[in-house]
């Protein structure tokens, strides 16, 4: 029998930290990563370069199927986001580019035209997948399943703090309200809602370090014969 390579899904709301923890697990484990909400980021990137209506469903689930993308381990040991041959890693990091984002993964058709792209991704010697649905939809299968959330107020905070320095307009009031009206939409959409799966170990990373929940996800790993 052949036997699937591991699989590590980290579902939770932006901001929580899943990222910086799902590419500190890959380059610690050394696996394969896959960030799907950057997959509709670059899709909501790619929308606007080819001059598509993110309203205009069909449109956008053919974009969807014929997006040239790939994640690259840099020398720095970041994970470099290539769109159509470029680094796109901070253009779709933009709040205008996440809004529009969270708007596309509603539609059922641009879910599923990514959805075997996805499942594409799992190759030896493993997997990190980083997103909302990982553990409950794509990979329901996986080996060890993360949920990992904090509160509103807090990831609110920690992106005011990423920006504040470089852009002296933003509020942080404005990125709480930003932030509930987002986990408002990604829980309640009524295909693939944001919710831990049931076997899934929940990690309030509220007060907790980076290294603090890698450290607890690794041990996970570990007793789940990672």
């Amino acid at each position: 029998m052949t036997k699937h390579p591991p699989i590590i899904t980290v579902d939770g709301p932006s901001g929580s930290g899943k990222g910086t923890v799902c590419q500190l697990l890959a380059i610690n484990l050394g696996f394969h990563y896959l960030d799907s909400g950057a997959l509709y980021r670059l899709l909501a990137l790619a929308t606007k370069r080819h001059k598509v209506d993110v309203h205009t469903v069909d449109s956008v689930a053919l974009l969807a199927r014929h997006m040239d993308v790939t994640f690259n381990a840099s020398d720095n040991h970041q994970i470099k986001i290539i769109l159509e041959g470029e680094d796109v890693s901070s253009a779709i990091r933009s709040e205008n580019i996440g809004t529009d984002a969270s708007i596309i993964a509603a539609y059922p058709k641009v879910r599923t035209a990514l959805l075997d792209r996805q499942r594409a991704f799992v190759k030896s010697p493993g997997l990190i997948a980083d997103g909302r649905d990982m553990g409950t939809v794509v990979f329901p299968g996986a080996t060890a399943k993360i949920f990992l959330t904090a509160s509103p107020e807090i990831r609110a905070e920690r992106r005011y703090n990423q920006l504040k320095d470089t852009n002296k307009d933003v509020s942080l009031a404005s990125f709480v309200k930003q932030v509930k009206e987002r986990d408002t939409r990604d829980i309640n959409r009524k295909f693939s809602p944001m919710v831990a799966a049931e076997n899934a170990f929940v990690i309030d990373s509220s007060k907790m370090t980076i290294d603090e929940v890698l450290q607890i996800v690794l041990k996970i790993a570990k007793n789940n014969g990672i």
